[in-house]
């Protein structure tokens, strides 16, 4: 049960977005260019970045939308499950994996990302402003994975709310719907 009262027909980060809907716009604003503006990075890949950082914090909720909304935007869901599993061997692009390891230091700590890892991303092709990006990708996930449970919101166990939640995500992106959400009340 959350430590605040809450929607109930809005569970993780979309209750708690609408609970605070004046400090929710810059984030949402963030994420929403982070994930789906002008980048060299496809879609599929930033959201990569944000469910193997949702996955290694743990958070239900996150690693659930954004596995769902990865495997949409790559048309397949076997290298999300690979990633969280054996980031090493995963089938991906050696720059994607180079930057996937950038995010997942930057999960334990900022201070966690070295100059081998910076350079290993830039010899695999990685541009400056996607090392940048990535960087910034994983750490407001990890807010949003700290936010999501340190208010102990609802993560829903049916894959069918996710499978909805991407495709709200991938074809809306982050920006708050103009006519909100009381339209996902149980009538």
């Amino acid at each position: 049960m959350p430590f605040i009262p809450l929607e109930e027909h809005l569970p993780g980060i979309t209750g708690l977005l609408e609970y605070r809907q004046d400090t929710a716009k810059p984030i949402r604003e963030l994420t929403h260019f982070l994930l789906r503006g002008p980048s060299s990075l496809s879609e599929g890949e930033r959201e990569l970045i944000a469910t193997l950082v949702s996955y290694r914090n743990e958070c239900k909720f996150c690693t659930a939308a954004h596995t769902a909304t990865a495997d949409r935007l790559l048309g397949e869901p076997l290298t999300t499950s690979e990633m969280k599993y054996n980031l090493e061997t995963a089938a991906m692009s050696e720059k994607m994996r180079a930057l996937l390891q950038i995010a997942a230091r930057v999960q334990i700590s900022g201070k966690e990302v070295t100059d081998e890892l910076i350079k290993k991303a830039r010899e695999e092709g990685a541009t400056d402003v996607e090392i940048h990006d990535t960087v910034l990708i994983a750490a407001l996930f990890c807010l949003y994975n700290r936010y999501v449970d340190g208010l102990a919101t609802v993560a829903p166990a049916q894959p069918e709310f996710y499978t909805c939640l991407a495709e709200r995500l991938t074809n809306h992106g982050y920006i708050r719907l103009p006519q909100g959400y009381d339209h996902l009340k149980k009538k």
